[in-house]
């Protein structure tokens, strides 16, 4: 198959200009294909040759002008256009096309819960070829019409209202929009449906979720509303489609797809078992950021792929503010903080990081790669540095000139950076070299120098070279009854580079640059403010605060300037008196993922868990009186993943409920039996009681992690196998497995495997595709094998085995990860760092 490049891309837009899609869908021809029937309606400018793109089961004709062209042409998945005419033109396509297990194209789902089956499109990027013949390409817009025939119970959603009659579902025409943004939704929903400002609004999810819907339903709707509401606040274009259509879709590889009129979300988000509130910011985070696509993605749409982040930095950004001004959700910055933040600036650091902004991206396959925490959390976090430094009056009004301008149109960062520019009398083209051209992450270090009568100055010292408006806060600490207690004295706003110093009066306690968040920087201290944040961390006042000091630890144990073991000392000492639950879920997460299995030489790693245990159980102890049932929730989780002996936890087990609460939900119930099967405290016939209980297809994930958890050779070669042998598995039962694999607890078992898994990720990955290539290096990949022969191997791959993109950048990102775990070991004198010279 060939991918599409920016210059191929570049002469087809040239020659063409498209007009019209009308797609003919059969969807009752069988499990195994669909029919897809194309008319594309489109002009030429002048005489030229080009292609369509389409990837088929079978050809069966292709018509241009009424002139029948031969099938067997296809090369790969383009079918040749030769010596069009300038003028007008018709081409008929007629094909076979595959349905896909892996969330890629038009996905087949059916529930084993009812055996109701469902498909949905996934078109991103080079998709749609695997549902119709296209001119794919996001500048190419165009109006589509589909027509969709569907089971006899089925109902079937898209980009517009759809009507339906003899089985045959009809949407209404498109505005112009891209090829990758069309979007189908097929099966028996079950519907929640209302009208919100004269439209549609509808949310949908597989019947066996129903239940669950209608729990959530009212808060969904509340807060779909409340952001379509604010977001006509901000922005002078009306919402540009016919409906709003939320659809909650099985086995999905994304967090959701912003689809005009029709967004598609993992359908974990309809929670069956119970969730944090964090959790459910999370979601409705998710909702804002996807609305926020309809105008920045969907009205307005990039020109080619080096833009990815035109579209992601700005939802990622307008979610969470918008999501903050809008609903009941008031301090989503420290969920991002403590969750995007850590993901952009992982990505920034490693040998495969590229600026938000990349000068050039050549083809389509390097542009997939580019969906990361820089595109994401290091764009969004550049945007808000941007609407501190510019003002959000001014912000807003290039935002609303920049549609205005290229509503149903393409813009690229030029465009973009010209409209802002033309709100403000701030140099934003120099902002924008500095920031969205250059890679990495800058540091900030404070300098404290005494003065005169026991006054002190502050002079920030950078590593890097961007400009950083910033707030450097004081503390001081609470002298009253409670003690260990900080208190605001001052925020000092810097615009960074600065080279004088900035008198603060006395000496604090504790001086934080960046307090509130506002930049994209790693943060220091100055010893006195390192001693404070290690004896009073928990007496900050502000949740946001306190997620920019965890970032920093963060930070310092990963550069190896901080011993592993202090940040957990730090966290035994401080979480059980944390209250914001993003906090308490990331500093774990850290903790257990990182520190206890990958930063700890093996012998040290008992005692690990064993202090993360402790800390659990405090946090458990803290919240017996039901107050908090979110912080309850996350201890009672993660003392069952860092279990080190099996009585309790199965104890549990058996009597349905950790005494005190809470009962113990489906999700609890697979997450106890998978860390018994690691222990070797469960069997197959348990794994199987459990699966008779819940035959959801979550049930079906859980059963298949903790097959491949059991601590015996047998299970893991049928895991192995299962994975990299065969084919059958779907996306996310490939995950579930994978996940279930490798355990620290395990190594010895496993190690053979880890010497196997390189070229047998090749292997799949070059049969399955991106999809399952994305899977096998995330979560198949031997994470907990920290040694220099799971780099030298890995390093081996690279140099030998051609690895298809989306593989080759998971492992040269697992690898960076790993060489750095070898230097954060060595660093604390477990071991030596190891060479990433092959990777860089």
């Amino acid at each position: 198959m060939s991918v599409l490049t920016r210059d191929e891309a570049q002469t087809r837009a040239e020659l063409l200009d498209v007009h019209h899609y009308t797609i003919e869908l059969d969807l009752t021809g069988g499990d195994e294909t669909f029919d897809s029937r194309t008319l594309i309606r489109f002009a030429a400018r002048v005489d030229g040759d080009t292609f369509v793109e389409l990837k088929p089961a079978e050809l069966r004709s292709v018509t241009l002008d009424g002139h029948p062209l031969d099938p067997e042409a296809l090369d790969g998945n383009r079918l040749a256009l030769p010596g069009l005419t300038a003028g007008e033109h018709e081409l008929h396509v007629d094909a076979a096309m595959r349905y896909s297990r892996t969330g890629e194209g038009m996905h087949r789902f059916t529930d084993p819960t009812d055996g109701e089956t469902y498909v949905y499109t996934q078109l991103f990027m080079e998709d749609v070829q695997r549902v119709f013949a296209a001119f794919d390409q996001p500048d190419l817009k165009a109006v589509f019409e589909l027509s969709v025939t569907a089971p006899q119970n089925w109902t079937v959603l898209a980009n517009g209202v759809t009507e339906h009659a003899d089985g045959v579902w009809t949407a209404a025409p498109t505005p112009l929009i891209s090829t990758y943004l069309v979007a189908v939704a097929a099966g028996p929903w079950h519907s929640v449906r209302t009208e919100h400002r004269g439209l549609p609004f509808g949310l949908h999810c597989r019947r066996s979720l129903a239940p669950y819907l209608d729990a959530d339903a009212d808060e969904l709707l509340d807060v779909t509303r409340a952001c379509f509401d604010r977001y006509h606040e901000k922005f002078d274009e009306p919402y540009p489609f016919d409906s709003y259509d939320q659809a909650f879709v099985p086995e999905f590889n994304a967090g959701a797809m912003e689809n005009p009129g029709l967004v598609t979300f993992r359908d974990e988000f309809v929670y069956r078992s119970a969730v944090t509130d964090t959790e459910r910011q999370t979601r409705a985070m998710v909702i804002s950021h996807e609305m926020a696509h309809m105008w920045f993605g969907d009205l307005v749409t990039l020109k080619w792929w080096d833009d990815i982040w035109l579209n992601e930095s700005f939802a990622e950004y307008m979610g969470y503010q918008t999501l903050t001004e809008a609903t009941r959700f008031s301090d989503t910055w420290t969920d991002f903080g403590v969750t995007r933040k850590s993901w952009g600036y992982d990505a920034d650091q490693r040998p495969s990081t590229h600026p938000v902004a990349p000068e050039a991206v050549d083809d389509t396959a390097s542009a997939l790669l580019n969906f990361d925490g820089i595109s994401y959390a290091k764009g969004a976090s550049a945007l808000r540095q941007l609407v501190a430094w510019l003002g959000e009056k001014d912000f807003l009004a290039g935002i609303n000139a920049h549609f205005a301008r290229h509503k149903y149109g393409n813009a690229t960062l030029a465009d973009f950076i010209d409209n802002l520019a033309g709100a403000t009398d701030r140099d934003v083209h120099a902002w924008a070299d500095a920031w969205l051209r250059t890679t990495g992450v800058d540091t900030l270090t404070p300098r404290i120098t005494p003065g005169e009568h026991g006054t002190c100055a502050l002079t920030v010292d950078r590593t890097g070279s961007r400009p950083h408006r910033i707030a450097a806060g004081l503390y001081d600490r609470d002298l009253g009854d409670d003690g260990g207690q900080l208190v605001l004295r001052e925020r000092l706003h810097l615009d960074l580079p600065h080279t004088e110093a900035h008198p603060i009066g006395k000496r604090p306690a504790l001086l934080l640059l960046n307090d509130g968040d506002l930049t994209y920087a790693k943060v220091r201290f100055d010893p006195e403010s390192f001693e404070t944040v290690r004896k009073d961390l928990s007496g900050l006042p502000e949740p946001l605060t306190r997620a920019v000091v965890w970032n920093a630890l963060r930070d310092a144990v990963r550069d190896g300037e901080l011993a592993p073991l202090a940040y957990l000392e730090t966290a035994r000492a401080h979480l059980p008196l944390e209250t914001d639950l993003a906090i308490v879920q990331g500093v774990l997460a850290f903790a257990a993922t990182y520190i206890a299995d990958r930063y700890l030489a093996p012998e040290e790693r008992p005692a690990a868990l064993a202090t993360l245990s402790e800390l659990c159980r405090d946090l458990i102890r803290r919240t017996e009186d039901g107050d908090n049932p979110g912080l309850r929730l996350i201890a009672v989780r993660h003392r069952i993943d860092v279990a080190a002996h099996p009585d309790t936890i199965a104890a549990w087990l058996a009597d349905g409920t950790v005494p005190g609460g809470p009962e113990l939900d489906p999700e609890l119930r697979w997450r106890v039996l998978a860390r018994l099967a690691v222990l070797g405290a469960t069997d197959e016939t348990a794994i199987a009681a459990e699966l008779e209980r819940d035959p959801s297809a979550t049930g079906q994930e859980g059963a298949a992690r903790c097959r491949a958890a059991l601590p015996d050779p047998e299970a893991k070669a049928r895991a192995w196998e299962a994975m990299f042998g065969s084919d059958d598995l779907s996306n996310y039962l490939f995950t579930a497995t994978a996940r279930g694999f490798w355990q620290p607890e395990q190594a010895d078992l496993v190690r053979e495997y880890v010497g196997r898994y390189y070229a047998d990720a090749v292997a799949v990955a070059d049969r399955r595709g991106p999809a399952i290539a994305d899977a096998a290096g995330r979560w198949a990949f031997p994470a907990h094998a920290v040694d220099a022969d799971t780099l030298h191997l890995g390093e081996e791959c690279l140099r030998a085995a051609a690895p298809i993109p989306a593989l080759r950048r998971k492992l040269v990102d697992q690898l960076d990860d790993l060489a750095r775990a070898l230097r954060v070991q060595g660093a604390t004198g477990s071991k030596a760092g190891g060479d990433t010279s092959a990777l860089r």
